[in-house]
């Protein structure tokens, strides 16, 4: 299974494709390919919105993943981003539907507990602890690209919980 991990917003949308294989033995990920994209401050608002749309478009078709997971939005401290980034998020949503491609939400705390055992793990013991799950590339250097990576795991400890239960 291909799970695209999104990590919403304006500015930069973290992205990531991983690889979820289930054997007897063990759970197997491998990162497809992540990154970010990126839209210039210069930009017009709904100008910046296109282009997440258009570039996550793009990533979608080349890679076809089998689903994506995407986090939910929180209560941010500064006000001001909340109404962009829930417009960005809106139009991630909607990339995934035009395409056809099942989206499942997770919170910022469920992520972290997903990877780290704990809801209040910080960024960098996430990064720390992904590398119990997946090979990540040294030179990744954002955390939303990280944390697109933490998202798909999330989704993918999600389905074998899951799977377990039943």
């Amino acid at each position: 299974m291909l799970i695209m991990g999104i990590d919403p917003g304006v500015g930069i949308v973290g992205y990531s494709f991983v690889e979820y294989k289930q054997t007897k033995t063990k759970d197997i990920f491998t990162l497809i390919s992540s990154g970010s994209i990126q839209t210039s401050g210069s930009l017009t608002h709904a100008k910046r919105l296109k282009e997440v749309r258009d570039d996550l478009d793009y990533l979608i078709k080349k890679f076809k993943p089998d689903c994506a997971s995407i986090e939910k939005l929180f209560y941010f401290r500064n006000k001001t981003t909340i109404i962009p980034v829930a417009q960005a998020r809106g139009v991630i949503v909607l990339t995934l539907e035009d395409n056809n491609i099942p989206m499942y939400e997770y919170t910022p705390n469920a992520v972290k507990c997903a990877v780290t055992g704990s809801g209040k793990a910080s960024k960098g013991e996430v990064k720390v602890m992904l590398s119990n799950f997946i090979e990540i590339d040294k030179n990744i250097k954002l955390d939303d690209t990280i944390d697109s990576i933490a998202i798909a795991i999330c989704h993918a400890n999600n389905i074998l919980f899951s799977a377990e239960a039943e």
